[in-house]
């Protein structure tokens, strides 16, 4: 037999194997927008069906651009899990031309919708600082940063995927009693964590932790930015610093990608402690147990800056 002929024999006979194994049909995949969500929905799908994650470590929600290798990956899913286009405007498009079946939009979801938040365009705090004029719509679209919708996160995964593949009934819902009973269980052990530091005032770069701060009782005393990418001029720098003193804040947290010369220039002349958030979980793997070490991780980072003593 010619070899080209043998390894065209072999790549068929593979395919077929793919597909006996998976029950006659081709392996499900989900893909999510941000790493938060594939937190969420791994999950749910684990030992089931993998879960890709289209926005890279260091990349931003706000301004992304899709890459070719992207649109491929989006439209080769079986579900899409993202928040929006007031968040991920660039999946609009891609999204729409889905089937509704395959495309997941989280803030339209109605058990979501009452649990959203106004957004900070709509209610914002006194001496904020930011000047920029990003707009995100009515509502806080960083869904993931609470507990209460990140449970109907895995409801809704769970739900997808149960239409995809009824036959894994038991591991999806063995996977999703997993989730909620971690989450519940982490929830307190977060809230006893950080009882001690809720009365300690701060501010944050990016107005991205309004669901985290609400639900664990933190004292947020303002934002700078609404859209991370957007670093705050010298005048707004000046205002920054003017509200640490006066609002006797003990720390200040930035993000991973923000410059430590911006950093630093902010809390120059202040005793105002440096901290950093991730918002987005970078360097956390996929996994069953990925969004409780998310919200560890975060708690963890603002219990290093806040508890030590001024």
């Amino acid at each position: 037999m010619n070899p080209l002929n043998k390894k065209a024999t072999r790549l068929l006979y593979a395919a077929a194997l793919t597909l006996v194994l998976s029950g006659g049909q081709a392996m499900a995949n989900i893909v999510t927008s941000i790493r938060p969500l594939g937190f969420i929905a791994s999950a749910i799908g684990d030992g089931v069906v993998p879960t890709d994650v289209l926005l890279p470590d260091g990349a931003s929600p706000h301004d992304y651009a899709l890459r070719p290798s992207d649109i491929k990956r989006i439209q080769s899913a079986d579900l899409v899990v993202w928040v929006g286009p007031e968040l991920e405007a660039f999946l609009s498009k891609p999204a729409a031309a889905l089937p509704a079946g395959k495309n997941l939009m989280l803030s339209a979801l109605p058990s979501i919708q009452p649990l959203l938040m106004k957004g900070a365009d709509h209610d914002e705090p006194a001496g904020s600082g930011h000047a920029d004029d990003h707009h995100h719509g009515e509502y806080n679209m960083h869904l993931w940063m609470s507990p209460e919708i990140a449970k109907q996160v895995a409801f809704a995964v769970h739900d997808q995927l149960l239409r995809l593949m009824p036959e894994k009934k038991s591991q999806l819902d063995a996977n999703l009693l997993f989730f909620t009973a971690a989450l519940t269980k982490n929830d307190k052990n977060i809230a006893t964590m950080l009882a001690p530091v809720s009365g300690k005032g701060y501010f944050v770069f990016h107005d991205a932790y309004g669901y985290f701060e609400k639900h664990y009782g933190l004292n947020p005393l303002g934002y700078f930015t609404v859209n991370p990418e957007i670093q705050p001029g010298a005048q707004a720098l000046h205002h920054i610093r003017t509200q640490l003193v006066e609002q006797k804040a003990v720390c200040i947290f930035a993000e991973p990608q923000f410059r430590p010369a911006v950093i630093n220039a902010v809390a120059q002349g202040t005793s105002v402690r440096i901290g950093t958030l991730d918002p987005l979980g970078t360097g956390i793997a996929l996994g069953k147990a990925s969004y409780i070490d998310f919200l560890l991780q975060l708690t963890n980072q603002y219990v290093s800056c806040l508890e030590k003593n001024s």
